[in-house]
């Protein structure tokens, strides 16, 4: 009797804005993380396609370039990018380089991870290439909506509930309301080439469907890590306390780390006492405006010896670090999506503190995951700093509680399975009408 032939495995291009071995953010990370996932499954083989630019130069005539990395990891060099309209002003060589290179792959998935770096020509292109092919494209922030750098949170500092052209030409009023517009009509014109969204959490998903997209595309499928390696609790001193919080991430006005600086000056000596720290693992501060860079080094000053700086870190240092670290602080002012610190945080088992809003408040379950304090509040969260510090038996009580984060291989079988249905549907069905085997 002959045997089956195996089923063919899906061959997907992942495209990202970027290479967590250039540029080491969340949305590198999970792109990347994806790719390796994908490659683990049996039913998959997976492309890297990364955006690459200035500093580093282009090798010669062509734009795709490789600077060593793994066999299925390609670069693509782009320089020519308008960030208002996410337009990609070199359409040229995308037609010359990208096209031709996608159409040998022959991919029957492409997933962009952003158009950042890249341009919304790129998927139009990719479109126009590849008829048969599904194209997906998953939601890191909210750069498509909002041209403040995604962050939806006014130039005045407030948090945006709804972006419009009137709303954002009262923050940016040198751009007419009209060119606003414009660039909703382009963007979404261009994201409706996609047969499907994917969004990390369920917060960021609404938003995109509030703005405009069907919810029939929309899918919810949470970021996975790629960490082998569990940091267990720091040991303590008898009579010791779980008092060493840290912060992970850029240090910038939307990372929140002005209102944690004072938050930590604002403790009572006699409840943060001596054994007490905020250890802070980022860097960053000098790139930024000169009025927050004067306001940091005073907050820094009336902190003293309460904060430690250790500066920027790499991915691969997060086991080791969290080793000398018990609660793990996210105070960013802006709604986030799916930190990948929080995931880490999961990982290591460390209760996490974080700002009571966005993708934020729905990852951490408050008195489950960590502890909620108002957005913005150095006094709130000052508040939650001597909680945790006159409750000994709180860090226990979170981490038993605590959720457990989707490994990058779970998270490649659930996009798989949409890759699957998608595809088992056709085109023209998968755009029409939810998909009920798949979460969304």
């Amino acid at each position: 009797m002959p045997r089956p032939e195996p089923a063919r495995k899906i061959r997907v291009l992942v495209v990202s804005h970027a290479h967590p071995a250039l540029s080491l953010g969340g949305a590198e990370i999970a792109s990347h993380n994806l790719h390796k996932g994908l490659n683990a499954l049996a039913g998959a083989e997976s492309v890297f396609l990364a955006r690459v630019g200035h500093p580093i130069p282009r090798h010669g005539a062509t734009a795709l370039m490789s600077l060593r990395q793994a066999a299925s990891e390609i670069l693509f060099h782009n320089d020519e990018y308008d960030h208002f309209y996410l337009s990609n002003r070199n359409t040229d060589e995308i037609e010359r380089d990208l096209i031709r290179f996608v159409r040998d792959l022959a991919p029957d998935v492409v997933h962009f991870h952003h158009v950042l770096g890249l341009g919304l020509e790129t998927l139009a292109a990719i479109r126009a290439a590849l008829p048969k092919a599904t194209i997906l494209v998953t939601f890191h922030e909210f750069l498509s909506i909002c041209h403040h750098h995604g962050q939806m949170v006014k130039t005045k500092g407030t948090l945006c509930e709804r972006a419009s052209p009137t709303e954002c030409n009262r923050c940016f009023p040198e751009v007419p309301a009209a060119k606003f517009l414009r660039r909703e009509h382009l963007v979404r014109a261009m994201l409706d080439l996609a047969d499907a969204y994917v969004s990390p959490s369920a917060f960021l998903a609404q938003r995109f469907v509030e703005w405009g997209l069907p919810a029939a595309r929309m899918h919810v499928i949470e970021n996975g890590i790629d960490v082998a390696e569990t940091a267990e609790p720091r040991p303590l001193a008898a009579g010791g306390r779980r008092g060493r919080f840290a912060f992970f991430g850029q240090m910038t006005p939307f990372k929140g780390i002005d209102v944690l600086i004072d938050a930590v000056a604002r403790v009572p000596e006699k409840i943060w006492g001596e054994d007490a720290r905020l250890l802070i693992f980022g860097g960053n501060l000098e790139a930024q405006p000169p009025g927050f860079q004067e306001k940091m080094k005073k907050l820094i000053e009336e902190a003293g010896a309460r904060v430690r700086f250790y500066g920027a870190y790499r991915n691969a240092e997060m086991p080791r670090l969290m080793r000398s670290v018990d609660w793990v602080v996210m105070p960013s002012i802006w709604w986030e999506n799916s930190p990948v610190v929080i995931q880490e945080a999961f990982h290591h088992g460390r209760p996490l503190i974080v700002s009571n809003i966005g993708g934020m408040a729905e990852k951490v379950r408050d008195g489950e995951d960590g502890l909620h304090f108002r957005v913005g509040s150095a006094e709130d969260l000052a508040d939650r700093f001597a909680e945790v510090l006159s409750e000994p038996a709180l860090f226990d009580g979170l981490r038993g509680t605590m959720r457990r984060p989707l490994s990058h291989l779970d998270c490649a079988r659930a996009h798989l399975d949409l890759y699957r249905a998608l595809g088992a549907r056709g085109r023209a069905a998968a755009r029409a009408a939810p998909l009920e085997a798949v979460p969304a």
